[in-house]
C-alpha cells in the first residue's frame, strides 16, 4: 500500500475508536455495559443488528463466494424476513416484559437452572469459536500487506478489539457500529464502481452481468430439491428460516442488540427493517464479486490469489516448476480474454448460435486454467504442507490492492477492519454477557456490588476475547470463512431454538426433559454432520425438532412413571 492509504487506514480507524470511548462514557453497573441503559432508537438498533452480523468475513469472503461459486449462497438470506416477523410476534414481548440481559435467563423461569445454564454453554461455545474464526478474516489482511506471519496477527488484531471491547461496553458497539456501517457501504459501492470502470470502454454494466451470467455466476435462484446441496431455494427458505430464527431470537450476540432498544416497538422496528435490507444488502455485496469475476476474464489473474503462498513457492526448490505452470496459465488468461470480448460482441448481435460457441470455448479455457491452479495448489502443499490452498477469501482482498486507486486501498481495508471490530466487539460483548448473567453472577458471586459486577464483567471480556485469538490459530484450514462460521453456527443453533420452541409453545414439558432431549438431540445432529447426510443449513431445523421430540417423548415418559408410581 501507498503511503495515502496507511493515512487514510490510520486515521478511520483512530476516529472509530475515540468515537466509540466517547459515545460510551458514563457506565457503572452492567445494564449501562451491555445494554447501554436502554436507550438505543430503532435505526441504531438496526445498523448495530446488521453491523453485528455483517463482519469482515461478509466483506472479505462473499464477494470471493460469489466468485468462485456464483451467487446461490445469497438464497441463505432468503429465510430471513420471515424469521423477523416471528421474532417480533414470540421472541421480543417475552424479553422485554421480564427486562432480561441475556435471552437465556427466561429458561431458567421456564424450566430450571440446569436448563439455562446448558442453553447458556452451547451459546458460548459456538459463538467464541464462531469468533475466532472472524478475528481470523482481518488477519489474513494484515498478513497479505506486511508479510507478517498469520499468528502474530491474530495476536495484533484480537488485543486491539479486547482493548477496544473491554472499555466501551455494548453502547462504543452500538453507536461505533452505526458509523462504521456508513463508511463500509459508501467503500462497497465505490469499489463496485470501480470495477465497471476498469472494465474495457465497451463493455458496460449489462454486458458484464450478461457474461457473468453466461458463465454461471448469477446463479440466484436454484430451484432444485437435494438435501446434500447446500444452496437451493428450499435449503434458503426453509433451513435459512430456522437459523435466522435462531441466530436472531436465541444467540445473545443479537439479542444483546435489541434488548437495548427504548421500547418494544423501536426493537421490533429495528428486527423489521433488518428482514428488508440484509437480502438485497447481501445481494450487492455479492454481485460486486461476480463483477470481479468478469474483470479477471478480460486481465489476468494470478494462479493463486494468496501472494505470500505464491512468494514462499518462488523462494523454494520449486519455483521452476511453478514458473512453468504460471506461464501456461498465463497462455489460458491471454485465450479467456479473447473468448470473452468474442462472447461480449455475440450477446450485442444475439447470435444465438455464436453465443453459444463462444460460450462452450470460453468455458473450456476456464476448466483448463482451474486443472492448472489445481495443480499449483499440490505445488504449494509440497514447498509448505501446512499452507491453505484455497485462496476464496484473498480473491477481493487481492482485486482491492492491485487495482484500485491510492487513497481508496486504505479507505477499502479499512472497511474490512470495521466490519471485523463491530461484529466481534458484539459477540466478545456478548459472550461476556452471557458469562457473567447466567453462570457467573447466579452461580458464583450474586452479592456482588455494581462495582464489582462490572469489573467481572470486562475481566471475562478480557477471558473469552484470548480464547477466541486462541481459536484463530486454528482457523487457517477452513476454506471459505462465510461458510465455515455458518456451518459452525448450524451445529448448534438448531439446539439452541428448540430449546426456545418448546418453552413457547409446550406448556406441559418441564426442565428435566427439555434438557435431556436437548443434549440428544445436539449429539445426532453432531453425528448427521459428520457423516454428512444432509446439507448444514437443514441441521437448524432439525435439531429443533428433534429437541421437541426427545423433550416431548421424555416428558410422557416420566409423566407415565409418576402416574404407575
Amino acid at each position: 500500500m501507498s503511503f495515502l492509504d496507511w493515512i487514510v487506514l490510520s486515521c478511520t480507524l483512530i476516529f472509530i475508536i475515540v468515537y466509540g470511548v466517547w459515545k460510551s462514557r458514563g457506565q457503572k453497573d452492567l445494564d449501562s455495559y451491555f445494554l447501554g441503559n436502554r436507550s438505543m432508537p430503532w435505526y441504531i438498533i438496526l445498523l448495530s443488528i446488521i453491523g453485528t452480523q455483517a463482519s469482515a468475513i461478509t466483506f472479505l469472503s462473499a464477494p470471493g463466494q460469489a466468485y468462485s461459486d456464483g451467487m446461490r449462497f445469497v438464497q441463505y438470506y432468503f429465510g430471513l424476513p420471515l424469521a423477523m416477523i416471528v421474532i417480533c410476534i414470540f421472541f421480543v414481548p417475552i424479553f422485554h416484559r421480564l427486562k432480561v440481559i441475556t435471552a437465556y435467563e427466561y429458561l431458567e423461569q421456564r424450566f430450571d437452572l440446569k436448563t439455562r445454564v446448558l442453553t447458556s454453554f452451547l451459546f458460548l461455545l459456538q459463538r467464541a469459536l464462531s469468533t475466532g474464526i472472524s478475528i481470523y478474516a482481518p488477519s489474513i489482511i494484515l498478513s497479505s500487506l506486511l508479510g507478517w506471519n498469520i499468528y502474530y496477527t491474530n495476536l495484533f488484531m484480537g488485543g486491539l478489539l479486547i482493548i477496544y471491547t473491554m472499555y466501551g461496553g455494548t453502547k462504543a458497539v452500538s453507536y461505533t457500529q452505526s458509523l462504521q456501517l456508513a463508511i463500509i457501504f459508501s467503500g462497497m459501492f465505490l469499489a463496485g464502481w470501480m470495477v465497471m470502470h476498469l472494465l474495457p470502454k465497451d463493455i458496460g454494466f449489462s454486458e458484464a452481468l450478461h457474461v457473468s451470467g453466461k458463465m454461471g455466476k448469477l446463479n440466484v435462484i436454484v430451484t432444485d430439491f437435494d438435501l446434500n446441496d447446500r444452496y437451493n431455494i428450499w435449503s434458503g427458505v426453509i433451513g435459512g428460516f430456522f437459523l435466522a430464527l435462531s441466530y436472531f431470537g436465541t444467540d445473545q450476540s443479537q439479542v444483546g442488540r435489541y434488548l437495548t432498544a427504548k421500547t418494544l416497538t423501536e426493537s421490533r422496528m429495528g428486527l423489521l427493517m433488518n428482514g428488508l435490507v440484509k437480502v438485497p444488502m447481501q445481494f450487492l455485496i455479492m454481485l460486486i464479486g461476480a463483477l470481479v469475476f468478469v474483470f479477471y476474464l478480460y486481465f489476468r489473474a494470478p494462479i493463486n490469489f494468496n501472494q505470500g503462498l505464491l512468494n514462499k513457492v518462488h523462494n523454494s526448490e520449486y519455483a521452476p516448476e511453478m514458473q512453468v505452470l504460471e506461464q501456461r496459465y498465463d497462455s489460458l488468461s491471454v485465450q479467456k480474454a479473447g473468448y470473452v470480448k468474442a462472447l461480449a460482441a455475440a450477446l450485442k448481435t444475439e447470435n444465438e448460435s455464436e453465443i453459444e460457441k463462444v460460450k462452450s470455448s470460453l468455458k473450456a479455457a476456464e476448466t483448463a486454467g482451474d486443472t492448472v491452479r489445481a495443480q499449483a495448489g499440490r505445488l504449494i502443499k509440497k514447498a509448505d504442507p501446512l499452507a491453505e490452498v484455497n485462496d476464496t477469501n484473498y480473491i477481493f482482498l487481492h482485486f482491492v490492492v492491485n487495482n484500485l486507486p491510492k487513497g481508496m486501498v486504505g479507505l477499502l481495508i479499512a472497511i474490512i477492519f470495521l466490519a471485523s471490530w463491530g461484529s466481534i466487539a458484539a459477540a466478545l460483548n456478548s459472550l461476556a454477557s452471557t458469562t457473567m448473567v447466567d453462570i457467573y453472577q447466579r452461580m458464583i458471586r450474586p452479592d456482588g456490588t455494581d462495582a464489582q459486577n462490572l469489573r467481572a464483567s470486562k475481566a471475562w471480556t478480557l477471558f473469552w476475547g484470548i480464547f477466541s485469538i486462541a481459536v484463530a490459530q486454528f482457523a487457517s484450514g477452513l476454506g471459505s470463512l462465510i461458510e465455515a462460521v455458518n456451518i459452525l453456527g448450524s451445529l448448534f443453533y438448531g439446539t439452541i431454538l428448540g430449546i426456545f420452541v418448546t418453552a413457547f409453545s409446550m406448556k406441559s414439558v418441564k426442565g428435566h426433559a427439555v434438557f435431556w432431549g436437548a443434549l440428544l438431540a445436539e449429539v445426532f445432529i453432531v453425528g448427521i454432520y459428520a457423516f454428512n447426510l444432509v446439507s448444514f443449513l437443514w441441521l437448524n431445523l432439525i435439531g429443533c425438532a428433534l429437541v421437541m421430540l426427545f423433550a416431548g417423548l421424555w416428558q410422557f415418559v416420566e409423566n407415565f412413571i409418576a402416574a404407575k408410581e
